[in-house]
């Protein structure tokens, strides 16, 4: 009886500006697949299903779109100061958001416009399954967009993918919520209002992936392999005897309630997954294939959600190239080998 082929995942955290390292660390990964002569050397090419949250959204779309990983890496590298430079000041931000989105959605559409004949590309046109998660403040309540890849999932494949990625990455604070229209496939204008970052509920979407290869494509637990990509993260911790936990506290500074809530989402898909993965108290044999990367970052070179300083970004680029190199042949064996 032939062996059943494993099922790829593909899983990448948010982290605004951040998506420097995941994006550098798959570039790295393609370049070595194309140095091996491997002719099928793109990410989408390898994977089954590919999921993102907030930056890892746009990267997840990108990548299924066909964009090479260097050339997403590159966007952002280069266009920092463009997305977050003109920050509004401290008094503004008591009521607007933080950022306008106009530059982010003029680069995004811009990219992927390119590989789809200059015209904009729909969920539907994406090379490969997507779950991309939003929050849906229309309706109270987390979603996830999805491609065709089931005959029930007729909802989101109209929408443009650039409208997807904007919707995913609309930080509260950071951004306004998003909202736009679009013409579905039968002609009719449909409203996409209200979206929110996906990072509220799945900042790190890699359980909400595993679940999607079980239901949605009928895969056996053990026949995943799952690979997930963090933004680098600094642990967040208070031991302190303080009286000052008002509101100041968390949002002065690096924003620390953005932080705890990013670091203890993540950190519980992972007590999960690893429950999944070897049992309670890791008793258990590992029963699928679950790589997880990422990076942490100190206090020496911190880099903000919406950093600008092209050097620590440079950083975390160089940061994700040492990750590769420590993880690089095992990547290759466990996911683009069968």
């Amino acid at each position: 009886m032939e062996a059943k082929k494993s099922f790829n995942v593909l899983s990448i955290d948010g982290g605004g500006i951040r998506g420097v390292f995941p994006a550098m660390l798959l570039a790295n990964l393609e370049a070595e697949l194309k140095h091996r002569g491997i002719e099928n050397h793109q990410i989408f090419q390898h994977f089954q299903l590919i999921t993102g949250t907030s930056t890892g959204g746009i990267i997840a779309l990108a990548l299924a779109l066909g964009i090479p990983a260097k050339e997403i890496h590159d966007l952002y590298l280069n266009n920092a100061e463009k997305i977050f430079g003109k920050k509004k000041g401290i008094l503004s931000s008591l009521f607007y958001s933080k950022h306008d989105r106009s530059a982010l959605e003029q680069l995004i559409r811009d990219k992927f416009r390119e590989v789809h004949g200059g015209t904009d590309p729909l969920l539907l046109d994406c090379k490969i399954p997507v779950c991309i998660p939003i929050y849906d403040l229309m309706q109270g309540k987390p979603s996830v967009l999805k491609n065709k890849y089931h005959p029930r999932f007729v909802r989101d494949y109209h929408i443009p993918a650039y409208q997807a990625a904007l919707a995913t990455s609309a930080a509260p604070t950071y951004f306004d919520p998003f909202s736009a229209k679009y013409q579905d496939l039968k002609g009719i204008e449909q409203s996409f209002s209200n979206k929110v970052d996906g990072g509220v509920f799945a900042n790190n979407p890699t359980l909400l992936a595993i679940i999607e290869a079980q239901k949605a494509f009928g895969q056996d637990l053990g026949n995943l392999r799952v690979l997930s990509i963090g933004t680098g993260h600094q642990k967040f911790t208070d031991a302190c005897s303080r009286n000052d936990w008002g509101l100041l506290y968390w949002i002065k500074g690096r924003k620390r309630i953005m932080e705890l809530f990013m670091q203890g989402q993540s950190q519980q898909v992972q007590n999960l997954i690893s429950l999944l993965q070897n049992g309670i108290d890791k008793q258990g044999t590992e029963n699928f294939i679950y790589k997880r990367i990422d990076t942490e970052l100190d206090d020496t070179c911190f880099v903000e959600l919406d950093e600008t300083d092209r050097i620590r970004l440079e950083k975390l680029g160089e940061k994700a190239q040492h990750e590769f190199q420590n993880h690089a042949n095992s990547i290759i064996e466990q996911f683009f080998t069968r």
